[in-house]
């Protein structure tokens, strides 16, 4: 369990770090981190990571259409965490 548990704080520190750079880049006006990079890591377990990006530094938050992905992947991984604590999978 504590791998686990350290797995989910190095991937959203990760992604912490990344989206923060992706800001910093779109600020710059310099070549930019994908949409795709940034889901895939929050698909990995960075949920958590991507979402303290998005409101503290306030990326990514006026694009309705990565909100709108972002929350599907939230939801899903949330609803997998619901339904594997209740049958303690």
């Amino acid at each position: 369990m504590e791998v686990l548990l350290l797995y989910f704080l190095i991937i959203n520190f990760a992604v912490l770090i990344i989206a923060g750079y992706d800001k910093y880049l779109a600020i710059k006006n310099k070549r930019r981190i994908s949409e795709k990079a940034l889901f895939s890591m929050a698909l990995l377990g960075g949920s958590v990571g991507l979402l303290l990006a998005m409101f503290s530094l306030r990326h990514k938050t006026n694009k309705s259409s990565f909100i709108v992905k972002f929350s599907g992947i939230f939801l899903i991984q949330l609803i997998v965490i619901y339904f594997s604590l209740i049958h303690k999978i």
